[in-house]
């Protein structure tokens, strides 16, 4: 059992690691990343371990533990490679995964279900992603995992209680040192519902002193940063406070409540598979645990209808209720595997066949699609573009033969082949659809100012454009420019399109203008629909006259 355990282990990371670090550089830098990545540049470069900052200012939104990894990474290898960078939360999210398939087997599933679960989870389309974006939510969600991992060994008797408690308690802690109450809210609540629903707490005198340590621990230190920044800083703390519980509360970003419902959606190629596992009247006597199926089933549930009670809703918002959704979809995989050469019911091997087969059709149709349709998009990258078809060409029909050969253990494990083949061998032409023929880089004005006049926003910042300066770029009105140049015969000033006008009117006339160049760090055409006009400025010399 130990050799088949480790034996799992090692294959799931390995496809993992594929999955999360195949050119993991290539994507741009979006502005939560980049917020996260600033905050860690400043740390090393003005200690802003404790009190941090963003562009030079308080920036008390997100708990800083994220960012303290990354921190540490850039400290050591420098914040020039994005890759380098990323690997921290890719960390992370190895974690989060290898924990699902603990978990799984805790639960009293199979060492093999547990494995599937685990490259379900790898494979399920919000968890990659998550996973190699370098900002908060990914950390939050894998670290209270792992508490939760050590939570159940405690509802469940374990044998060394009080190390356990300890363990989970860090872990639950570390949670909230990434971003406050979100998982709490979104993971762990659920988890105790479903937990209570289905296994009841069993509550004693032991057991309630061990999970009374579990809280305390998790409490206090995952609590410590706030409480010590609110102090040190507590107007700006109290401010950043206030606008955040406005958002959650207000309208901001405000959507109806069945908004998440096509949550399954996001797990990619197991959209149809995620969501036959949740028709509890379909499955239920399918499975060979009906009690671990449950409560995987309202752990899920449970956390969509927790997280749609909140009026502000993202689509990343949704990453806690695909952990459980990932364990909960092992279920029908698990009937699949035993029963898929001996299914007699019509509606069985159809939505088998309808399943999976549609994921090799997509396969076999790739390389048709991309030559037909996006020749002239990807003709500067013809290797990769052959490399990609073949490979998705001959995985699909892999994936259709051993389906009509009702080999399901082969089409499982094809499916997991065709989703590596995707990050390995299509992901590298993104940079065909990735173009911008006007793009240019922030770091271009450091060779114009030549490190030696100030550069400032004109009254709004982005932190992708901070990001790729790599330097502050000051946001700054009329006053503060002006102020500057008391002692300052030139000042650079970037300005948006939509605020040139108000620039212009407010300019002192014991100044003259002069613009010197633009930057534009979109990576799509001005003329596409996916062009952000936030992220193009204007440059130009405040000079006295």
């Amino acid at each position: 059992m130990h050799s088949k355990s480790t034996k799992y282990t090692v294959i799931l990371f390995l496809v993992s690691l594929v999955m999360l670090t195949a050119n993991l550089g290539i994507l741009p830098v979006n502005i939560m990343e980049a917020r996260n990545l600033i905050t860690a540049r400043e740390m090393v470069q003005d200690g802003n371990w404790i009190l941090t900052t963003l562009n030079g200012f308080p920036r008390y939104e997100k708990p800083p533990l994220p960012t303290w990894i990354t921190a540490v990474l850039g400290a050591i290898f420098g914040f020039n490679s994005l890759f380098v960078l990323r690997l921290a939360v890719v960390a992370v999210t190895l974690l989060l995964i290898v924990y699902a398939y603990k978990l799984s087997v805790k639960i009293g599933l199979s060492e093999k279900q547990g494995f599937h679960n685990g490259l379900i989870l790898a494979t399920s389309f919000y968890i990659y992603f998550s996973g190699r974006d370098n900002q908060w939510d990914i950390y939050c969600h894998s670290f209270m995992f792992v508490s939760i991992f050590f939570l159940w060994k405690i509802l469940k008797k374990s044998k060394k209680p009080f190390i356990d408690a300890v363990l989970g308690g860090i872990f639950l802690a570390c949670s909230i040192l990434s971003k406050g109450p979100v998982s709490p809210y979104g993971l762990l609540l659920p988890f105790l519902i479903a937990y209570g629903w289905i296994y009841k707490f069993k509550f004693e005198n032991k057991t309630a002193i061990v999970l009374i340590i579990y809280a305390l621990i998790g409490i206090i230190l995952g609590a410590s940063w706030s409480i010590y920044a609110h102090w040190a800083d507590p107007k700006a703390f109290a401010k950043m406070a206030q606008t955040e519980t406005e958002r959650w509360s207000s309208d901001y970003n405000s959507e109806p409540f069945y908004y998440y419902w096509s949550f399954f959606t996001q797990s990619g190629i197991w959209t149809i598979t995620s969501l036959l596992a949740l028709i509890y009247p379909y499955l239920k006597n399918k499975v060979s645990d009906v009690k671990a199926y449950k409560f995987t089933l309202i752990w899920t549930l449970a956390s969509l209808i927790l997280l749609s009670l909140i009026p502000e809703k993202k689509v990343r918002y949704l990453l806690p209720v695909l952990i459980p959704l990932a364990l909960n979809t092992g279920f029908y995989v698990d009937f699949l595997w035993k029963n898929a050469g001996n299914l007699t019911l019509k509606a069985d091997k159809f939505l088998m066949i309808f399943s999976f087969g549609l994921v090799g059709v997509i396969g076999i149709a790739y390389p048709f699609v991309l030559f037909s349709v996006f020749h002239h998009v990807v003709e500067k990258q013809m290797i990769w573009s052959a490399v990609s078809s073949f490979v998705l060409f001959f995985t699909g029909i892999f994936i259709l033969y051993f389906l009509a050969k009702k080999d399901f253990p082969k089409v499982f494990y094809g499916l997991i082949a065709l989703q590596c083949a995707v990050m390995v061998a299509c992901f590298p032409l993104v940079k065909s659809f990735l173009h911008n023929p006007n793009a240019r880089s922030a770091k271009t004005l450091q060779e114009i100012t030549h490190r030696k006049i100030p550069v400032f926003d004109y009254e709004y910042g982005s932190p992708e454009i901070i990001w790729d300066y790599g330097d502050k770029t000051r946001s700054a009105d009329m006053k503060i420019i002006e102020k500057e140049l008391v002692t300052k015969d030139t000042v650079g000033v970037l300005v948006m399109k939509n605020l040139e006008s108000d620039f212009f009117k407010k300019i002192n006339p014991n100044l003259s203008i002069q613009k010197v160049s633009y930057i534009d760090i979109n990576t799509s055409a001005p003329s596409s629909k996916g062009y952000k006009p936030r992220l193009y400025r204007d440059f130009y010399f405040v000079i006295k006259k």
